[in-house]
């Protein structure tokens, strides 16, 4: 019984946040839109956004088999490469902040290898992480900069 009252509290505290004002501004740092007041606003994520549609655009070649928009969290399905088809690699991408940081943001890359009709763990390249890594805050820059010069 003791869940109950934790969860009504955990219900009715983004309720005691709500406003008067209607007007939707956007949150410079995370680019999302946010509307205060009677809740017919638009869903904001909880992680940046910059962050989270470069991380969309990044791995779009790769088949996805999670993506968590309010937990920051995008898992990709195994993927094998044309020019390698005894590799395959999954990658999942943590979002940690709402600000467009380098720190928010963390890559795991998972890979493995085939002999005959059995894949096995393997270890990365140290430096595929990083490359997700830099494309994926390269790729998040470009989308904050485009979006400040359409204000403009």
């Amino acid at each position: 019984m003791r869940i109950l009252p934790v969860l009504f509290c955990a219900l009715a505290l983004p309720l005691a946040a709500c406003g008067s004002d209607s007007t939707p501004t956007t949150d410079m740092d995370t680019g999302a839109t946010i509307v205060a007041g009677g809740g017919t606003g638009r869903l904001t994520l909880g992680v940046n956004s910059y962050l989270w549609h470069a991380t969309l655009d990044t791995l779009a070649f790769m088949p996805l088999a999670s993506a968590d928009p309010f937990g920051g969290v995008v898992i990709t399905d195994w993927y094998v490469a044309p020019n390698a088809p005894d590799e395959r690699l999954k990658v999942t991408i943590y979002i940690l902040d709402r600000a467009l940081r380098a720190d928010g943001l963390k890559v795991v890359v998972f890979r493995q290898t085939r002999s005959g009709a059995v894949w096995s763990d393997a270890q990365p390249s140290p430096d595929t992480a990083h490359k997700l890594e830099d494309a994926i805050l390269t790729r998040a820059r470009e989308l904050r900069l485009a979006s400040l010069n359409q204000g403009t």
